[in-house]
């Protein structure tokens, strides 16, 4: 039923491009046939809604990686740099939740730490809707800013780092097997905003999986239980995402010539100063608008990345 739904959905947009290509055939035959240039124009609106309809079923056919359809768990932490960092790290929370409304994705944080001072520490959040992990998997990496500091009292030019992690939410029917042996359960009180419950109940749950040393915490919820049951939905997530490096890395001994896109390349550049720009240093695309794209407005570094990784056999 899920993929007869997938399919039906394709149908679906595919009929919407060769509707509005008929519509601007017989707008543009009727415009011919009495010199009229607003239906010419009518018709040429038309061929512009079918351009983004087939444009956005060229980036969909990209998406053909086994999980890309999937919901996407994001978590991002500053790099080192204190306030400046922690700043930059909340900066890319707003524009990846802009970006999410934008789509009409859902969105939930279900870990967030605050700075002392500002920003975040660390936050991981979903994004449920289709194609959330095959669109964001483009954001996986090292991304750079650079701006005068509105922290420093002397208006320096700093630059600060975070990191972006992207892992597909993996469903029930993926066999990921964990062992309740391998697992320290930990609780305590949530942080930050919540009420007089988040201080007097330790709702908050930390699992840290021991033979891999990977830790995930969740706290969104006021029930320990569900808290818990959000936390190992990451941890598979992880667990999993954790196999598929450990293919690709087998993969990449026969294909050394690939460049390297794992966490840990500076994939990014968002300058403040002292000129305006944001740079994708995998694809070269360049953006004048910062605001724009802090704002939300990333589907040309996304859809650029997409292409790119597509022509170069990269899923």
């Amino acid at each position: 039923m899920k993929r007869k739904a997938e399919l039906e959905g394709f149908i679906s947009v595919v009929d919407d491009a060769d509707r509005l290509l008929e519509e601007a055939e017989v707008l543009f035959d009727l415009a011919c046939e009495e010199s009229d240039s607003a239906t010419a124009m009518e018709a040429g609106e038309r061929l512009t809604e079918a351009k983004k309809v087939i444009h956005r079923l060229d980036i969909e056919r990209k998406l053909g990686g086994e999980n890309d359809r999937l919901n996407a768990i994001v978590s991002i932490h500053p790099g080192a740099g204190g306030t400046e960092a922690q700043d930059w790290a909340e900066m890319l929370l707003r524009m990846y939740l802009r970006w999410a409304e934008t789509r009409g994705y859902r969105t939930e944080i279900v870990d967030y730490q605050p700075g002392e001072e500002a920003g975040i520490k660390g936050v991981t959040f979903t994004v449920t809707g289709e194609y959330a992990y095959g669109y964001l998997k483009a954001e996986s990496g090292i991304h750079r800013l650079v701006r005068i500091s509105p922290f420093d009292a002397n208006k320096r030019r700093h630059t600060s780092f975070a990191s972006v992690f992207v892992y597909p939410e993996i469903d029930d029917r993926i066999d990921i097997e964990i062992n309740e042996s391998d697992l320290r359960i930990d609780t305590y009180r949530a942080s930050g905003a919540g009420g007089q419950h988040v201080n007097k109940t330790d709702s908050a749950v930390r699992i840290t999986h021991i033979p891999t040393g990977i830790v995930v915490q969740c706290q969104s919820e006021r029930s320990q239980h569900k808290n818990r049951a959000t936390a190992m939905k990451i941890l598979r997530a992880r667990l999993y995402e954790l196999k598929l490096k450990e293919k690709e890395e087998k993969m990449q001994e026969f294909h050394k010539e690939k460049r390297d896109i794992a966490w840990g390349n500076q994939i990014r550049s968002y300058v403040l100063q002292p000129y305006r720009l944001v740079k994708d240093h995998r694809t070269g695309i360049e953006v004048g608008n910062v605001d724009s794209v802090l704002d939300g407005n990333i589907d040309a570094f996304i859809e650029g990345y997409l292409l790119g990784s597509s022509r170069e056999g990269v899923q």
